[in-house]
């Protein structure tokens, strides 16, 4: 067997001062020792250095960085602006030109969840899946165009597999499977506080998903944008599975989005709550940018318009539109990585199974929005909250699958009420409209919905 790949795993491992992983590599069997060297092969040490170094790095924001950036209020528009918007999108979904991805590499452990996020059923009357939710709004927007929307669908190695097996165990919800495209996102190591490298249970080096930043590079590698080209598309909408809300595909925000013709939009919702976990479009240094939560300084955060409203307010929540050649153009683009402390079980070179009860580790992490300054301009495009955002955040509480149900639910009940049923007709009835019947409250007949 070819003994030169675990020299130069070996020489490497050494030049980056990781020699803990050497004494693995020399107790493991010969096809686990080629394995490893193989991945170790592949790590490169000065990004990894590089995202380390910047972890300490302060964030120096002031008055003179950061400003407000123009944005359009959807409600802001009467019927017939809203309407040629609207068909202008679905110009684009009959014309084949707008695809969607989903991220979806998450699990569910923090809901309790024994499976990926996609396939949580939230508790509806229905009992379907965020996946089948999705799953049939486009569907329902598909046959309405006569044309099928590819589904881009992005895993992680955690749940990749499972993720097929329950899209095939339940026929693709009705949704071709020919436009279903399933592939990973991209892992980079994860380090201990000293930069020393992890190795999981198998022995092999501990790998986790590196952020949604790293969707346009993984969107390359598996040949997904090969795909979408093969396809024609000119458009990707992009969300989180995570929000049971989401208009997938939505061909007013895809209308406008056009219409504007700027490589990136984003559709933001107000935020009204200093402490809710969102974070906030504005413009750094004149260039489109995303504060996240935890990095918004109060000097920001509190700052307040004469009316007592936050005056950066437009909260982001992950629903974009790219357009494909930006996509293409960044697919190798170095954006920064965010390095986040986790708690991550590990072996230690003994063999031991180490446990903590801290954050112990560092993971890599890309965010999509680290592409918004590299576009001139990017369409903003304020939502309403209760009709765009639902998250699916924690087991119970505020973003669990209890309030985001009520939220769907709710935004049901209105578009009943819209068409004439009376609040006594819908009193006590555990109200749930599915997605085949009505994509945003339109179909909707008061008498189909009469007590008996």
């Amino acid at each position: 067997m070819d003994q030169l790949p675990i020299r130069l795993a070996e020489a490497k491992l050494r030049m980056y001062e990781q020699q803990h992983v050497l004494e693995m590599l020399a107790n493991l069997p010969e096809q686990d020792k080629n394995k490893l060297a193989a991945q170790i092969l592949e790590i490169d040490f000065e990004r990894i250095a590089k995202a380390l170094a910047g972890r300490s790095e302060t964030k120096k924001l002031n008055n003179d960085t950061i400003s407000s950036i123009p944005f359009e209020d959807w409600e802001d528009f009467d019927q017939g602006e809203k309407a040629a918007y609207t068909e202008k999108g679905w110009e684009l979904l009959r014309a084949g030109k707008a695809g969607v991805i989903v991220v979806a590499g998450g699990q569910g452990s923090r809901l309790d969840h024994d499976g990926p996020k996609g396939t949580l059923d939230i508790g509806l009357p229905s009992h379907k899946s965020l996946f089948q939710l999705q799953a049939e709004r486009l569907l329902y927007l598909s046959r309405k165009a006569g044309k099928s929307i590819p589904w881009y669908i992005m895993t992680s190695p955690d749940n990749h597999e499972a993720t097929k097996a329950f899209f095939h165990s339940l026929q693709y919800f009705g949704y071709p499977s020919k436009d279903c495209f399933f592939f990973q996102q991209n892992t980079m190591p994860a380090l201990d506080h000293d930069g020393k490298l992890l190795l999981s249970e198998d022995g092999t080096l501990m790998l986790a998903p590196s952020g949604n930043g790293e969707c346009f590079a993984s969107l390359k590698r598996t040949g997904a944008i090969a795909d979408m080209k093969q396809r024609g598309l000119e458009w990707l909408f992009y969300y989180n599975v995570d929000n049971a809300l989401i208009k997938v595909a939505d061909p007013a925000f895809i209308g406008l989005a056009a219409s504007r013709n700027q490589m990136v939009a984003t559709k933001v919702i107000e935020k009204t709550d200093v402490d809710e976990k969102i974070g906030v479009l504005c413009l750094k240094n004149d260039r489109p940018a995303v504060l996240e939560y935890n990095e918004i300084p109060s000097f920001i955060k509190d700052k307040r318009t004469n009316d007592g409203r936050l005056f950066y307010s437009l909260g982001h929540i992950s629903i974009h539109l790219f357009k494909l050649n930006f996509i293409e153009e960044h697919a190798d683009t170095d954006i920064p990585f965010h390095v986040a402390s986790k708690k991550m079980k590990y072996m230690d070179a003994e063999g031991s199974i180490i446990t903590p009860t801290e954050p112990n580790a560092y993971k890599l992490e890309r965010f999509i929005f680290d592409f918004f300054p590299l576009a001139d301009e990017v369409t903003v495009v304020q939502g309403t909250r209760e009709e765009e955002f639902a998250p699916v955040k924690n087991k119970s509480g505020e973003d669990s699958p209890l309030s985001a149900r009520k939220l769907v639910q709710s935004l049901h009940r209105s578009w009943l009420r819209t068409v004439g049923v009376s609040e006594e007709q819908l009193q006590g009835r555990d109200i749930e409209i599915s997605p085949l019947i009505s994509y945003n409250g339109e179909g909707l007949k008061a008498e189909d919905w009469s007590s008996d």
